[in-house]
């Protein structure tokens, strides 16, 4: 554990040791200040909550999570450290855990810098601030998946503009699933259990049910499947690189 706690720290710091994670940072909270009070309508609603703010944390996560997974392992492909960082004395599975706890802790950063919002909400009115909190926590977990997709994906490829692509085409699927458009593509000719299966795949039904304060157990269950799934995925793939 020492380990994994050690590369984390490490790579956390990396973040923060270029203007690159601030200009990310930067953009990722006027882009969500533009959302909610513009295009969101967060005044002219009259209503104290913040659906407004959480109805585009699937959509902005859908290209700026991949921006910070693509280079977890692709980057590191690229420059050859990778070789390095796999004679450290820890197991592939500790250092695929860190550096994906690294990015999710940047990305929870970012995610917490949005609490003026939270702030304006309560001095304009008197909203349920649990299922805000609720909503904040799925929010994490479903960039958490987000970040897992990505870390294999980035794992799989030394060019981080491919790992980019392929993780938005990736994610964009796993919100999809259950869209009506997609479970009528399946009603014609698949069972129902197939259906209710693609439709239980869908990011946004889970963060859906958590962001109205409803914290089911098996929503969060399913965001921590996605991502153990994933990153044992990871780990696999960069057994097979490192044994080739």
């Amino acid at each position: 554990m020492d380990g994994v706690s050690i590369i984390a720290a490490r790579e956390l710091r990396a973040y923060f040791a270029t203007p690159v994670a601030y200009v990310f940072i930067v953009i990722f909270l006027a882009l969500m200040g533009i959302f909610t009070f513009y295009l969101g309508g967060f005044y002219e609603r009259g209503q104290a909550d913040l659906s407004p703010f959480f109805n585009f944390h699937p959509w902005l996560y859908l290209f700026l999570v991949p921006a910070i997974s693509m280079r977890l392992w692709a980057e590191e492909r690229k420059t050859g450290s990778i070789e390095l960082l796999m004679t450290l004395p820890v197991t592939t599975t500790a250092a695929v855990t860190a550096k994906f706890l690294a990015a999710w802790a940047f990305t929870a950063v970012a995610l917490a810098l949005t609490f003026p919002i939270w702030v304006t909400v309560n001095y304009l009115g008197d909203p349920d601030n649990g299922v805000i909190l609720a909503a904040y926590l799925g929010s994490l977990l479903m960039a958490g998946g987000f970040l897992a997709i990505g870390s294999c994906i980035s794992a799989a490829n030394r060019n981080q503009v491919v790992a980019f692509i392929i993780t938005v085409v990736i994610c964009f699927a796993f919100l999809l699933a259950g869209f009506p458009l997609v479970l009528d593509f399946f009603s014609g000719w698949a069972p129902q259990w197939l259906i209710d299966a693609v439709s239980g795949l869908s990011f946004l039904t889970h963060f859906n049910a958590i962001s109205k304060g409803v914290i089911d157990l098996r929503d969060v269950v399913y965001f921590l499947i996605v991502i153990g799934t994933w990153l044992y995925a990871t780990a696999i793939v960069l057994d097979m690189k490192k044994a080739d």
